[in-house]
């Protein structure tokens, strides 16, 4: 059964939604959704599907390393989606977005977006996690530089995301 957004708010439940391109997955995504997962009653991972980007991995592989490396997370489901995130927040009836920030030009492009959600959709706030010191200089877009330059990526993605990480990149190489 569907509860309405003020029903889901007057329960006192938090849905939120922590969008992303996870192209790969990486420790600094996995401490958030963690910790987003301490803070929320449903945690909801959804990939963005933007056609504009060319990602390394299909939607459907993104789904299925997220799944395997957030199994043991009770509150936490992997979706993805088009369009705009608040439609799509509105659909799950999600009260919060969660969002990762690791530095300082993060904050001014993530509070960019915060202030348009809020704009499009005032139900639904913005909850900003800080990336802890270790993830801090984590990124996808390194991790895919590193390992296709053949350089140590363990410690940065989980084993297995970087196991098929190497597989998709000797993949790459013969063909």
């Amino acid at each position: 059964m569907s509860q309405s957004n003020s029903e889901t708010a007057r329960a006192g439940r938090i849905v939120a939604i922590y969008p992303g391109s996870f192209d790969p997955i990486t420790n600094g995504h996995l401490d958030l959704i963690d910790r987003g997962a301490r803070l929320v009653d449903r945690l909801i991972v959804a990939i963005l599907q933007n056609r504009s980007k060319h990602p390394l991995f299909t939607v459907e592989e993104r789904t299925e390393m997220l799944r395997e490396v957030t199994a043991g997370f009770s509150n936490v489901e992997i979706d993805s989606f088009e369009g705009l995130l608040v439609d799509y927040a509105a659909r799950h009836h999600a009260n919060a977005i969660l969002r990762g920030i690791r530095a300082i030009s993060d904050y001014e492009h993530e509070l960019q977006m915060a202030l348009m959600n809020r704009r499009l959709r005032p139900e639904t706030e913005t909850i900003f996690l800080m990336a802890s010191e270790d993830n801090s200089f984590i990124s996808s877009r390194l991790v895919k530089e590193v390992i296709s330059l053949n350089g140590n990526v363990s410690g940065l993605v989980p084993k297995t995301v970087e196991e098929r990480l190497r597989q998709k990149l000797q993949l790459r190489k013969e063909g």
